[in-house]
């Protein structure tokens, strides 16, 4: 009701605003104006100081906001003019809303809010400052969220609500076992951080009160329902890829994973169940349980066992953060209203109630009897009597029934909004699907592009090898043209020279002719003009003598046929002209056209020259280009190969530099194994070098058998790291001495490997790398391993066993011996001694001589069980067949018979000092306590294999119950005699002075305080002398190694 007045009391301010933009100004702006209000007023209300949970309304509208935009630059827009970094309530608020929007938000609020990543680390930075309330809550809070992007970015598959199907995890990783490696990795450390905030709000919460009720409280803890979501997600991805790494990799490989893993279940198992037990979670969320132990990696069956936590929001009929944007009661009253007393009793007021007092009541004022109608009145006034009634129970009923429409409309209410949720869930999966399918198809396209432009790469190389044969093919008939036609140009060439030689012939003859024709015309004239002459001296002769006219006219008629005769002569000569004239042209012609001939021939022939000499050109270009990326290919697979080389190489380094680091952790040294497991991994190491040599010299031979050098390289690793590891653990069950050697020679091989990887590393230095120093450093801490190796385990059957028989009867011997010696100073003390001393001695040595019977007792009753054992277990063997089967059985019997023996003869020693006043008593009780040890260390051995309803085992049980009492006696025999004795010694101070006493006083307590000391240091040497001997048995006997075995 309060909403709707608020918004009736905007609504004047909006209109004039409409009115006033409607003339100009652009609805879509109108639109994004009003939508920026509307969030910046659901931003304000979802985050402000008031120290109380975010509502859920305005959280889900900030979220709308963003699929609207389809991003967050108007959330961060109003979120910059906040005071996050002065009020640590305010931060708070805005972490929560902000986690809601990364995990329900649209896809592209975490690409639009990494721009503020680094305000968000500066702001983590400055409350980290603050060691309690929100301000430390705020930091890790901020530091969460800030990997929360990290992640998603990295990881673009994952969705902001993580929530995929195994399928889609599968594909996150690209089936790459180093990309599910990092992704693991990556999970741990943002599940560390959301664990971090869950621990951060439980310790800042008083749990002795019930905070979950209060709003101070529910403002802290409504975060961690975000929380608990992501968790939830985060711990199954995180179990599917370690089964899926331990499917691919080695158990050892993958140890730091499972720590971390165990690490982190505890720890989340524990907050679920602290979580599970507030109030405020139990209407909100139902937290699932993790089961009771996390799941066993080594095992890959357990992966079926692994049921994913599925967290869920139930739906609730009221919720304390939701509220009606309109009241249905505060407008439309259902209810039928109650009518007033006035109105009730209005026909009453009117008419009256009775008739004695109505006024208009006739009949009594007249006397008269009431008459039908009075009884008509009566009649009617029950019927509305009743009608008022019935009028009432529809009152309540529809007031019931209002009130159960009221609670529907809130259950519907309540389904809309997880129908809603459910619809922005489906709708963000929707989009994500659509933009993986988007991606599945820009990837097909890409594939079919690369299917195709690799189809047309094949097809234009084809079609270049087929173009180059078909050019090669054209260069050589080039080639044999060009010669050809050189040939040609050589015929040509000489042909014209013959045809110059020719011309110059015919141009010699016609100057010649030339030359001739011309002197003949010479003489021709010069006889003309001598014939004129000689006519003009004849026509002047003519005159004078006409006696010499006939010698004139024979004259002339000779003239005449001379005449003739060169006329013949001149016509012969023209036609001789003519004719070399005419030869002269045709040869000329000839020359012409052979000249035209020789110069299309070298027009062609210099164009077809310079055409294959750009297609040779070009196929030399092409030839070249080939030659080059086939170098370059050749030389990117060397890099290849050398580079995987180099990361085997420093893989190997890293797993020995971490076994080097492992013998220096404290935690190792509760590390132990035994000689002959060590000797195996030596072994094996060593093996693995000749393995590695053979593959280097293979390598370098050969440069593409890189693949059995990378094995060899790790194989290496992994074997002398365990070797350096399995050293550092036998050094401690060995003493001193043997531990410190074995553990130098452990750090030398590892220093030894690391120089050899280092060499390796280097291609120059890979030929001169030398495995021997390495393969020595293996031969010598294999060497310690044999010698260190329990001598029992190099008898042989028959000597096991009878090394069984020889103990029991050397136990035996000593017993005898030790009863004989007590027998002998028993007569002796009684032979020199008198009074207290006498008694003290017969009652020590008597009782001593009880615990050798009850010993040489329990002995005897130990052979008889063992005889058992061996008769019942043996089957068709042999005794001593017997014994080499079980030689650990039987070396725990030679270790307890041991025991007994020697324990008798000292504790003989021991009881013999005492009577000669020599020993201490403290030393008999000590041998005692020795003995009932190495008795109940025989006990146990011989009824290991015994059978429980055998009567030699009860024989021998109520043998270890006689020597436990004999045992007893003899301390308490001691501590008496000692108690007597000393009551002898009385302390006389009568004579002496006040100095004296006080002397005496001081030095008193310097002697306590030194042997409270010595008392003090002699305690922790027995602690270390105890914990040596269980060492050094252990490794005398193979403890290490039955361990192993039953492991």
């Amino acid at each position: 009701m309060d909403r709707v007045k608020s918004s009736m009391q905007q609504v004047p301010n909006a209109i004039p605003k409409v009115i006033r933009r409607t003339g100009g100004a652009n609805s879509l702006e109108l639109e994004k104006e009003n939508f920026e209000r509307g969030q910046a007023v659901s931003i304000n209300k979802a985050i402000n100081t008031q120290e109380v949970a975010v509502k859920e309304k305005h959280a889900r509208t900030c979220i709308l906001g963003t699929h609207h935009e389809k991003g967050a630059h108007t959330f961060w827009a109003a979120v910059n003019r906040l005071p996050l970094s002065s009020n640590a309530v305010l931060c708070w608020k805005f972490c929560h809303v902000f986690h809601k929007l990364l995990r329900d938000g649209h896809p592209n609020v975490i690409k639009d809010s990494m721009r503020n990543k680094a305000d968000l680390t500066d702001m983590s930075r400055m409350w980290g400052h603050l060691s309690e309330g929100y301000g430390k809550l705020c930091s890790i809070y901020l530091k969460l969220l800030i990997t929360k992007m990290e992640f998603h970015i990295k990881n673009p598959r994952f969705p902001g609500n993580l929530q995929m199907s195994n399928r889609q995890l599968d594909e996150a990783g690209e089936n790459d076992v180093n990309n599910f490696f990092q992704l693991t990795v990556e999970m741990f450390d943002y599940l560390e951080c959301e664990l971090n905030l869950f621990l951060g709000v439980f310790s800042s919460l008083d749990m002795s009160r019930s905070v979950s009720v209060t709003a101070a409280g529910q403002c802290r803890l409504a975060p961690l329902i975000q929380v608990i979501l992501d968790c939830s997600h985060l711990y199954d991805y995180t179990v599917k890829l370690l089964f899926k790494l331990h499917s691919c990799l080695p158990a050892d490989t993958l140890q730091g994973h499972r720590d971390r893993f165990q690490e982190q279940f505890k720890k989340l198992k524990s907050l679920f169940y602290r979580s599970s037990n507030l109030q405020y979670f139990k209407r909100l969320i139902q937290i699932p349980q993790l089961p009771e132990n996390p799941p066993n990696f080594l095992r890959a069956s357990a992966l079926s066992e692994h049921i994913s936590p599925v967290v869920v929001i139930p739906a609730e009929s009221s919720s304390p953060e939701s509220e009606h944007v309109v009241e249905t009661e505060d407008l439309v009253d259902t209810d039928i209203p109650v009518l007033p007393a006035a109105v009730e009793t209005k026909f009453d007021d009117l008419f009256g109630t009775s008739a004695a007092t109505d006024p208009f009541n006739f009949n009594s004022q007249n006397g008269m009897r009431k008459d039908d109608k009075d009884r008509l009145i009566e009649q009617l006034t029950r019927e509305i009597q009743a009608l008022k009634e019935e009028l009432e129970s529809f009152r309540l009923e529809s007031g019931r029934l209002c009130q159960a429409l009221r609670g529907r409309v809130s259950e519907l209410e309540a389904e809309l909004a997880e129908q809603s949720h459910l619809r922005m869930q489906a709708a963000g999966e929707s989009e994500f699907l659509k933009a993986e399918l988007d991606d599945l198809r820009r990837v097909k396209e890409d594939t079919e592009k690369e299917q195709r432009s690799l189809t047309e790469i094949e097809r234009k190389a084809q079609a270049n090898e087929q173009r180059y044969t078909k050019l090669k093919e054209k260069y050589t008939e080039l080639v044999q043209s060009h010669a050809d036609l050189l040939r040609k140009n050589a015929e040509v060439t000489r042909q014209m020279t013959v045809a110059r030689a020719a011309q110059d012939e015919v141009e010699a003859v016609r100057k010649e002719m030339q030359e001739k024709v011309k002197a003949a015309q010479e003489v021709a004239d010069r006889q003309e003009r001598e014939q004129l002459e000689q006519l003009q001296e004849l026509q002047n002769e003519l005159v004078s003598s006409r006696a010499e006219l006939d010698t004139l006219k024979t004259t002339v008629a000779s003239s005449q046929q001379s005449s003739e005769a060169m006329s013949s002569q001149m016509s012969t000569l023209e036609s001789e002209k003519a004719e070399l004239v005419e030869t002269l042209s045709k040869k000329e012609s000839e020359l012409t056209v052979l000249g035209e001939e020789l110069e299309r021939v070298q027009t062609s022939l210099a164009s077809e020259r310079e055409s294959g000499v750009k297609t040779a050109e070009a196929l030399q270009n092409q030839l070249n280009e080939k030659e080059s990326r086939e170098q370059a290919l050749e030389s990117q697979l060397v890099a290849a190969r050398w580079s995987s080389l180099l990361a085997a190489v420093e893989e190997a380094e890293r797993i020995i530099q971490d076994s080097l680091a492992q013998i220096d952790d404290p935690a190792h040294i509760s590390c132990t194994s035994s000689a002959d497991y060590l000797a195996s991994r030596c072994q094996a190491s060593l093996d693995s070098m000749d393995r590695l040599h053979s593959a280097r010299e293979a390598f370098l031979s050969d440069s593409t058998g890189v693949s059995e050098l990378v094995r060899a390289v790790t194989q290496c690793g992994h074997l002398v790291g365990d070797t350096i590891i399995q050293g550092s653990a036998t050094s401690h069950m060995v003493p001193v001495e043997q531990a410190d050697a074995l553990s130098e020679s452990v750090k030398a091989c590892g220093t030894e490997a690391l120089a050899l990887l280092g060499q390796m590393k280097e291609k120059d230095s890979l030929a001169a790398a030398d495995t021997f120093k390495l393969k020595a450093a293996l031969e010598g801490i294999l060497a310690t391993a044999e010698k260190l190796r329990p001598r029992g385990l190099e008898l042989q059957q028959g000597e096991l066993g009878d090394l069984v028989e020889q103990e029991m009867a050397a136990t035996s011997a000593a017993v005898e011996s030790a009863a004989a010696r007590i027998e002998e100073m028993l007569n002796k003390s009684r032979a020199v001694d008198t009074g207290i001393k006498m008694e003290v001695n017969e009652r020590i040595l008597a009782s001593c001589t009880e615990l050798m019977q009850a010993i040489k007792e329990l002995i005897l009753s130990s052979k008889d069980l063992q005889r058992d054992i061996v008769e019942s277990g043996r089957g068709a063997a042999s005794m001593k067949e017997f014994y080499a089967k079980n030689s650990r059985w039987t070396e725990g019997l030679i270790s307890a018979s041991k025991a007994v023996g020697w324990g008798a003869t000292v504790m003989v020693d021991a009881a013999d000092l005492v009577v000669q006043g020599k020993g201490k008593f403290e030393e008999l009780m000590v041998c005692s306590h020795e003995i009932a040890a190495s008795t109940a260390q025989l006990v146990a051995a011989s009824k290991v294999k015994a059978d429980k309803d055998s009567a030699n085992l009860h024989r021998l049980q109520q043998a270890s119950r006689g020597v436990t009492q004999a045992t007893a006696a003899v301390v308490a025999s001691t501590k008496s005699g000692k108690s007597q004795i000393e009551e002898t010694d009385t302390m006389d101070f009568s004579s002496m002075t006040l100095t004296q006493i006080k002397r005496q006083e001081m030095d008193a307590q310097v002697l306590v305080l030194e042997l409270e000391t010595r008392l003090q240091k002699e305690r922790e040497r027995l602690g270390e002398l105890r914990k040596k001997h269980y060492e050094l048995a252990g490794v005398a006997e193979g403890w290490g190694e039955e361990e192993e075995g039953t492991g």
